[in-house]
Formats: structure tokens, C-alpha cells, sequence
């Protein structure tokens, strides 16, 4: 009896978590004005084994899994918002995201050197500093129907960013596998081929979906079901292939924008799924880590951390009157731009097969996801009510 009870506590675990981080969120939004992530992430924190709490570490489980969906669901729709025609219109909006991004990469790389990280480590945390988390900008945007200059270049920026910090971590792995295999063939496997491939996948998936659509007369209506099951389908095929889910949902979502086939402002979202599964994200992010690695990196943390969202300001607050907006304007966006933390962990979860441990002991990384787990929604919050663009102005309900 005993033991069939803790096989029932054990399978109730993950559902039970999700109740509680989604009740945790609804307060948080509800009482005090937070983004309801920052909610997720913090229950998902206390509620991890690591902690002291009931919930296993997700890696390997099943639900680690639903948590890959998860995010490739929000890069396609960060990549179907994405307008590439507007960089024919705005080039600087281009230019500013490689300035920002490779300055990012440079600085942190140095602020590691002085804490004394070995050197591919060092260069595999620069660059992921590069990106922006788009499951946080996004859900912010989303809960704050936010709407405007500073949010649509935040949501731009957040996708070049991805594909940026998605190319240096292939290209880092890279570098690593030739120093430690020696061969040049599978240093360009793991990063060129790599990268390459799971664009071509993603493309595919962008042209033939909507194809499919349009041909059975259902290009403006009822697509999210066919989307999300195209989102799903692409995560398990680049993940059995070991190519990237990430940089293909995007390059899914960036392709099928232009397919003439509508997602319409109700169903970008997802839904209920996507709510669903946004909470599942947060908590496993979460949950993965732990108390005593974020204590022991958190003096590194808070120097990545501060020189991440410096520099990343300053350029896009010097940048903004050749992209068309006011300095303002421009230092709202860089400050938009904090969150990183879920996409950091399910990129170099989804890199683990090659690189076996590189980051395990660097602890840093942990402090660093768990700081902008945190902070990183609140700072977006503020700054989108700041540029004045959110639907309730200084309230976010």
C-alpha cells in the first residue's frame, strides 16, 4: 500500500505542479502587477527536489519533451510576427541587432576571462548572452497587449537574436569538437551543416504547411491546430536528427508569415494550449535549477548580467535615431530585451548530446538563468508601460 501510494504522488507530481505555478502566476499578476512568468519560474524554483521540494530534475522525462514543443510553438510564432520585408524599409533595425549582439558577445567573453572560466565555456556563455528569451518578451507582450514601435522592435531584435546566438553556439561547438576530435569534417558538421539543414527543414515545413491549407480551402480559418501539429512534428524530427528545433521553428514561422495563410490575432497565441504549455516551460526551466549553484556563481552572474544589459542598451539607445525613433525609445528597447533564461537552457539542453557536461561546471550559467528567470520579465513589463504601449497604460490587467 505504502509503495502504491507513492507511485500515485510521484505520477501526480508534474500535474500537481502546474496547478500550483499556474495559481502562484494569477496572484502575482492579480495582487501585485508582476508578469505572471516571473510567478511560474519562482514556483517551478521552490517546488525542484533541489530545493528541498517534490518535483524530479526534468531532463530525460517526458516532460522535458513537451517543454521543447513548448518553446518551438513560441519561436514559430515570434517567427510569424517577424516581417522580413521591413528590413528592406529599415536596414538599421538589422544593423543595430549585430551591433548590439556581437558587442554583447565581446564584453561578457572578457567579464568571464576575469573570473577566470576556461575558454570554451567562456566563449559558449558569450554566446547565448547574445539572445533575448522570446517565451518571456512574448508572453509580456501578450499579456500587456502591447502594441508599437518599442514593442515591434522588441519582438524583431528578439528573433535576430535568436538566430544569432543560435549560429555562435553552433559555431563554438564546433570549434570545441575540432579541438578535441581534431577533424575539421565533423567541427563543419556540428556547426555549418547543422545550421543550414534545420533552415532548410524549417523552410520546408513554412512553404508545404500552408500549401496544404490553402489546398483543402482553410487559409483563413481553423490553422492553429494544423500549425501546432506542423511545430510539434518539426520538434521531434530536428531533435531524432540532432539538428536545431529552435532555429527551424523559426525559420518555420518566418516562412509561413509570407504564405498567405492568416493566423489571426485570437489564435497567434495558441490558446489555451499555448497558455498550457507556456507555464509548463517556465516551471521546468525552473526547476532544472540549483540553490547552491546559483549562490556559487551569483558573483559572475551579476557581472554578465550588468554588462549584458549595457551594452545591449547603449547600442540600440545610440542606434535609434537612424532606425526612426527618439533616444528614448531606443534605451526602452535595449532595456526590453533582459530576458534570456528559458532560451539559454533549452539551447544547451538541446546541445548536451555533443558537448557532454562543457557547462556543468560553470556554475554561473545557473545563476545567470535564474536571475533573468526573475528580473528579466519584470524589466520588460516596465519598460514597454514606460514607452506607453501597452493597452491598460501603468496597469497590466
Amino acid at each position: 500500500m505504502p509503495e502504491t501510494l507513492l507511485s500515485v504522488l510521484t505520477q501526480m507530481a508534474w500535474p500537481a505542479a502546474l496547478a500550483i505555478a499556474w495559481v502562484v502566476g494569477e496572484m502575482v499578476y492579480c495582487w501585485l502587477s508582476l508578469p505572471r512568468i516571473s510567478g511560474y519560474g519562482l514556483a517551478g524554483f521552490f517546488m525542484a527536489a533541489s530545493q528541498g521540494g517534490f518535483l524530479g530534475d526534468p531532463a530525460g522525462e517526458s516532460v522535458s519533451r513537451l517543454a521543447d514543443f513548448a518553446f518551438a510553438l513560441i519561436l514559430f510564432e515570434l517567427g510569424y510576427r517577424a516581417n522580413l520585408q521591413w528590413l528592406n524599409h529599415n536596414r538599421w533595425l538589422g544593423v543595430t541587432s549585430v551591433i548590439e549582439a556581437s558587442g554583447t558577445f565581446c564584453l561578457v567573453f572578457l567579464v568571464t576571462q576575469v573570473f577566470s572560466v576556461p575558454q570554451v565555456p567562456a566563449l559558449l556563455i558569450a554566446a547565448v548572452t547574445m539572445s533575448t528569451s522570446p517565451a518571456a518578451v512574448l508572453r509580456v507582450v501578450n499579456d500587456l497587449r502591447s502594441a508599437g514601435q518599442v514593442t515591434e522592435r522588441v519582438l524583431h531584435l528578439t528573433a535576430f537574436n535568436c538566430v544569432i546566438a543560435v549560429i555562435a553556439v553552433k559555431v563554438v561547438l564546433g570549434y570545441w569538437v575540432l579541438q578535441n576530435a581534431g577533424s575539421i569534417l565533423q567541427a563543419i558538421w556540428h556547426s555549418l551543416v547543422v545550421l543550414l539543414v534545420s533552415i532548410s527543414i524549417g523552410t520546408l515545413f513554412g512553404v508545404v504547411v500552408p500549401g496544404l491549407l490553402r489546398l483543402r480551402g482553410s487559409a483563413n480559418s481553423n490553422v492553429t491546430v494544423a500549425y501546432a501539429i506542423a511545430a510539434l512534428l518539426l520538434t521531434a524530427v530536428t531533435h531524432i536528427l540532432q539538428f536545431s528545433p529552435l532555429l527551424a521553428a523559426l525559420t518555420f514561422g518566418m516562412v509561413a508569415r509570407h504564405r498567405r495563410v492568416v493566423l489571426s490575432q485570437t489564435q497567434r497565441n495558441f490558446g489555451a494550449l499555448g497558455d498550457l504549455l507556456t507555464v509548463l516551460l517556465f516551471v521546468v526551466v525552473a526547476a532544472s535549477l540549483e540553490w547552491k549553484h546559483v549562490i556559487e556563481g551569483i558573483g559572475l552572474a551579476l557581472a554578465v548580467v550588468a554588462t549584458r544589459l549595457i551594452t545591449k542598451t547603449l547600442a540600440t539607445t545610440f542606434l535609434a535615431g537612424l532606425s526612426g525613433i527618439n533616444w528614448r525609445k531606443g534605451m526602452l528597447t535595449g532595456l526590453a530585451m533582459t530576458p534570456m533564461s528559458a532560451f539559454v537552457v533549452v539551447l544547451l539542453e538541446q546541445s548536451r548530446h555533443l558537448q557532454a557536461g562543457l557547462l556543468d561546471n560553470v556554475v554561473g550559467i545557473t545563476a545567470i538563468v535564474w536571475l533573468l528567470e526573475i528580473i528579466g520579465p519584470l524589466v520588460t513589463q516596465k519598460a514597454l508601460m514606460l514607452a506607453g504601449e501597452t493597452q491598460y497604460g501603468e496597469e497590466p490587467n
